[in-house]
Formats: structure tokens, sequence, C-alpha cells
């Protein structure tokens, strides 16, 4: 599958009613031997900008939970990993930020100061979908996780 085709997907996963992060991670979770199950099951909890409360964007979210399959610490005192991935997320969230001005969902939606909190999602309407630019989102984290792949050549060779 090739970087477009994931970001299709990752939008497409959005469209079929599945969160930001979920439909981020979904689309690239396979390259690291993650199912559709697993990979949604993982990001379940980061959507609405984690849990909901309209903080960090899902979307970016996700992008930060590939970049842990990615890159990562596998031992506790392996430091030089632990700052690989930290600058990875840093340079990655410095692009998201670049290009819509915050990481925070509620600044991102543009929700009033005193938005109240609450779980419950919004049904998946045709007004949900042209009031949100949460499809927008998550095709930018989606690109840039691919453009990373990309630059360092983590794409499969049958691309």
């Amino acid at each position: 599958m090739t970087k477009e085709e994931r970001i299709e997907k990752a939008v497409s996963l959005f469209k079929e009613g599945f969160n930001c992060s979920q439909s981020v991670v979904a689309a690239y979770a396979d390259l690291y031997g993650f199912t559709r199950e697993q990979a949604l099951h993982i990001s379940a909890s980061f959507g609405g900008g984690i849990g909901r409360m309209r903080e960090t964007c899902g979307a970016a979210c996700g992008m930060f939970l590939l970049v842990g399959l990615k890159c990562c610490a596998t031992e506790g005192a392996d430091r030089k990993s632990k700052a690989a991935n930290y600058a990875l997320v840093q340079e990655l969230a410095g692009e998201f930020k670049r290009q819509h001005g915050t990481l925070r969902c509620a600044d991102l939606l543009k929700l009033p100061k005193n938005t109240p909190v609450v779980s419950t999602p919004e049904a998946r309407t045709n007004e949900y979908y042209a009031k949100r630019p949460c499809a927008k989102m998550i095709e930018s984290a989606a690109r840039i996780f691919g453009d990373l792949l990309e630059r360092d050549g983590d794409f499969p060779s049958e691309l």
C-alpha cells in the first residue's frame, strides 16, 4: 500500500465512524505486525482529544503512537532510544503545529472555552462531518507520518 493509499484509508476509517486516533493508527499499524483490531484497541482512548476531553488532537496522538511502534526504548535504561523517540515526536508535533497552529483538539474545533466535557460522542451525520475539521487533521497526521517513513526508507520494498 502506498503512502497516498494509507492516507486515504485513514480518512475512510474516520468516515466509517472510528475516532481520529484509531483512523491514523489503523492505517499504518500493519507495518508493525498489528492487526486492524489490535490497532483499533490500542488507539481507542485517544479520540476526541484524549477521551473526548478535547486536549491533544486524537489524530496527532495516533501519529505519536505510531512513532512509538517505529522507534522506542525496549529497555528501561536505554536513554538513547528514549531520546530518539522523543525527538521524533517533537519533530512531528512541530510539523503538525506548523500546519494547524496547535495540537489542542478544542482549539482545532474552535470550541468556546466553557464547552462542557462529555463522554458521549456525537452522531456521525453529514452535518457532523461538515462542521468538523477532523478529516483534515487525520489526513495531515497520516501524511506527516508517511513522509517520515519515506524519508527514513521504512516503507516496505513492494511499494
